[in-house]
């Protein structure tokens, strides 16, 4: 699976988990080049607390394009250490 924006591939794997229709991609595999750290914040009932990233590609910026949970919920320990991509962000 590659997560691409802008046209520059933000991650790319054969080890992603589906959860909710989302890929979550290993933090191990992002371009850490394009990505800027977000003050955003999220909550979701059974995953946790959600924290972003802002995409940046091309010179262009998606501001909090990509997701994560450092610390999910129990239900959710299988997207720990993971990552997974909105806002125009394709995923093929």
């Amino acid at each position: 699976m590659k997560a691409i924006w802008n046209g520059h591939v933000v991650a790319e794997s054969d080890d992603t988990v589906i959860v909710e229709g989302n890929h979550y991609f290993p933090d191990s595999v992002l371009d850490r080049a394009c990505l800027v750290p977000s003050a955003t914040t999220s909550f979701c009932p059974w995953k946790g607390t959600a924290h972003y990233y802002t995409l940046t590609a091309g010179g262009l910026e998606n501001p909090d394009a990509c997701w994560y949970y450092p610390d999910p919920k129990p239900a959710a320990m299988q997207i720990k250490g993971r990552v997974a991509f909105w806002k125009g962000v394709r995923v093929e």
